[in-house]
């Protein structure tokens, strides 16, 4: 999120989630002195549908047309509401969601997604928007979750690896924190299993407890690296033995926010491999933003 006249983008789709979506995105766009674009576009179809699939999807098509200026209408004086003074613009596509939103991406200093939650059967059967421009976009994208539209409440959680996903991830959650007045809580996670490489067959062996000192010393060494370009924000970091996705999710009851890294698996890898991202997508109680490493795109 570095240029300063790039939009904040956010898709709806009609749905109450999309409305929340489109207020909180007008706060981030208010506080990063951008203007605020919202668009409507068609919802991302699956293939092979039966009959009575197609002619649901149909239907559904027709009513998104029929009302997308409606939507937008109310995105538009929703967030007006809040921020009389944001610069908001508009635009409808009969295109589907998902390549609309890639492509604005490129031009975005963040896109916003509203609507229903990823499930793994969705995204694997029938695709999912938010999984295809999260893991395609140019920009980060954030899947608004809950219902609290105010982004400065509660600290930024943050995943971290050793993956260049990861430090854009922390140094995204720092500058975001730093907008809104918000703590940093950098979560690591610690599998208790012996690294293949290490010839380690007895895994009661290994002295966890230093491992995991080892593990937060490090932590906290790439920590320190961002929050000396963001001091005034104060960050915690916090290694969890257990899965990434797992580790992660400890920490959002009372976040605001949950950002991650992406290494942009498609949505089948996704769902096989157990990717962080869609766990957090379909788990997560508050607003979930995925970046990429720089220069990592599929847009």
């Amino acid at each position: 999120m570095t240029s300063s006249d790039a939009p904040v983008v956010v898709g709806i789709d009609g749905s109450d989630g999309a409305l929340g979506a489109a207020r909180w995105a007008g706060a981030v766009a208010a506080r990063f002195g951008a203007p605020l674009r919202i668009v409507h576009a068609l919802p991302s179809i699956g293939r092979n549908l039966t009959q009575t699939a197609a002619a649901l999807t149909a239907a559904m098509m027709s009513y998104q047309r029929d009302m997308a200026q409606a939507f937008l209408k109310a995105a538009e004086e929703a967030v007006r509401a809040d921020h009389p003074e944001l610069s908001v613009s508009t635009d409808s596509f009969n295109e589907p969601a998902d390549q609309v939103l890639i492509e604005a991406s490129r031009q975005a200093r963040l896109v916003v997604l509203g609507g229903k939650t990823v499930t793994p059967a969705a995204a694997l059967l029938l695709g999912s928007t938010a999984l295809s421009v999260a893991t395609r976009a140019a920009c980060p994208v954030v899947a608004f979750r809950g219902d609290r539209v105010d982004p400065g409440d509660g600290p930024v959680i943050v995943g971290v690896d050793d993956s260049p996903a990861a430090q854009t991830a922390l140094e995204t959650a720092f500058e975001f924190a730093d907008r809104f007045g918000q703590s940093v809580n950098a979560v690591r996670s610690l599998s208790l299993t012996a690294p293949a490489e290490t010839g380690v067959t007895i895994p009661l062996l290994i002295d966890w407890d230093g491992v995991e000192s080892a593990e937060l010393m490090a932590l906290t060494e790439t920590v320190d690296v961002h929050n000396k370009n963001h001091p005034g924000v104060d960050a915690k970091c916090f290694i969890e033995p257990d899965s990434p996705g797992k580790a992660v999710l400890k920490h959002v009851d009372d976040s605001g926010l949950v950002v991650v890294g992406s290494r942009g698996r498609n949505a089948l890898a996704g769902v096989l491999l157990g990717s962080t991202s869609l766990n957090l997508l379909h788990h997560s109680p508050v607003p979930v933003m995925i970046c990429r490493a720089q220069g990592d795109s599929d847009a």
